[in-house]
């Protein structure tokens, strides 16, 4: 058990690191991209076409990313304010309820942004240039099918817990 337990909190803490480097990556590609881009058209009144769009498509990826690092922890935007109130018990079944709430939607977004990406496909839209623009959107199923399935994780733990007997 102790073996599964240690190899499960190892894959743990390299998905973390892996969103942690692609978080920096992205903010830093972000930052270093806009501050040439500025840098390029004030002092050599040149610029790059494809650099606004580009930052557009980064924002999005690091929205997404950032979306997924918060639920990792479970520390999306919410506002519980019955929690205070509620006794453990009910506030761990308000919890779960959310959980899954907040998986379903994730998942219906998921299809949803399928649905978008494969027309995307279909319709040959391109960004940048000659990029095809379903490659560049793929990040959208992706990040919001990560969030459904932390989330899914988060209600099956804590129905669990609560058949344990704990809060």
């Amino acid at each position: 058990m102790t073996a599964r337990r240690s190899w499960l909190t190892l894959a743990a803490k390299v998905g973390r690191l892996l969103e942690d480097v692609v978080l920096v990556s992205i903010l830093g590609g972000i930052i270093l991209l806009a501050a040439g881009q500025i840098l390029l058209r004030n002092l050599f009144d040149i610029g790059f076409i494809w650099t606004d769009e580009l930052l557009r498509m980064w924002v999005l990826w690091l929205v997404l990313a950032g979306a997924v690092a918060a639920s990792r922890a479970d520390k999306q935007i919410n506002i519980a304010v019955l929690d205070r109130f509620l006794p453990d018990r009910l506030a761990a079944i308000s919890k779960i309820v959310i959980h899954t709430f907040t998986a379903v939607i994730c998942g219906i977004v998921t299809v949803v942004s399928v649905q978008f990406v494969h027309s995307s496909y279909a319709y040959g839209d391109v960004l940048l240039g000659e990029v095809p623009a379903w490659r560049l959107q793929l990040v959208l199923p992706l990040g919001f099918a990560l969030m459904a399935w932390r989330y899914s994780l988060f209600s099956v733990d804590g129905l669990l817990r609560l058949r344990q007997g704990k809060p």
